[in-house]
């Protein structure tokens, strides 16, 4: 029983701590350093052996569940003004971002690899952020056209302001249109959801009815202890889904490919 109040009283602070921090850095922009340190303990306590095997042992009680969703509101709503944070940053020079970004690339690459991606995808990034990395990588490393939508219209005047830094204004596109969206996913071999990004089973409905046959869509998401910063996803096996579990350990959040079986099927007998 002790250990389970340990965990609740974890929650409790890292939640408390980031509110108060996320206060002050709006206060003192040098206060966003003890942001980042804060977030980045709050990463390496959400996948620790011990914190996992805590969560398996209490993480089903309704004051955990619920502390934890506290937690990641608090957690979301911090990393969301970071990001705007860290895009100022870059805009102001500094930073360098393609330096950030090559570092970045290397623990990307074999992510690519197995979606799929290269110069002639193209990918609709959803919930692309202030700050988009991921998309603006997936851009950088495979000349792929990337089209990034989110419902921030201060993260997507900042993200399309990163990507011309970047000199990467050629291959993204921003927007917080979702019929914009809608548009390009008629055409798009790729779909991402950001962890971020709640109701993703609803959002997946609606991409179902729009995207593709062969169109590929990863979802990133955490379940279990990792909810505590990402919205989790519960899948239900479906005969129309090939689903892909992209295991990499030790990462913030996980991820899943769907594919529909008739694209599948199709591929295979084209070789």
């Amino acid at each position: 029983m002790k250990q389970k109040y340990a965990l609740l009283l974890a929650l409790q602070s890292f939640e408390y701590e980031i509110h108060r921090l996320k206060a002050y850095s709006e206060e003192c922009s040098e206060c966003y350093e003890l942001l980042q340190l804060k977030l980045d303990a709050l990463c390496s306590f959400m996948t620790s052996d011990e914190s996992e095997a805590l969560w398996g042992e209490w993480g089903d009680r309704e004051e955990i569940r619920q502390h934890g969703e506290l937690l990641r509101s608090a957690s979301n709503q911090a990393l969301c003004i970071l990001e705007k944070y860290q895009s100022c940053q870059v805009l102001e020079q500094k930073k360098n971002v393609s330096e950030y970004l090559s570092l970045l690339a290397v623990t990307v690459k074999h992510e690519l690899k197995l979606f799929g991606m290269e110069a002639s995808s193209r990918i609709l990034f959803i919930g692309s952020g202030a700050f988009p990395v991921s998309a603006l990588t997936m851009a950088k490393e495979t000349g792929a056209e990337v089209f990034c939508l989110d419902t921030d219209e201060e993260a997507v005047a900042l993200g399309r302001r990163v990507a011309e830094a970047a000199g990467l204004q050629a291959k993204l596109t921003f927007s917080g249109s979702y019929q914009d969206g809608i548009f390009f996913l008629e055409k798009a071999t790729h779909v991402v959801i950001a962890s971020l990004v709640g109701n993703k089973l609803e959002l997946l409905r609606e991409l179902k009815e729009a995207a593709g046959m062969d169109t590929k869509i990863i979802l990133r998401y955490g379940n279990g202890v990792k909810s505590i910063f990402n919205f989790p996803l519960e899948l239900d096996p479906s005969d129309e889904w090939e689903i892909t579990p992209i295991i990499q350990s030790k990462r913030i959040y996980d991820t899943v490919m769907l594919q529909r079986k008739g694209a599948i099927e199709m591929e295979a007998t084209q070789l």
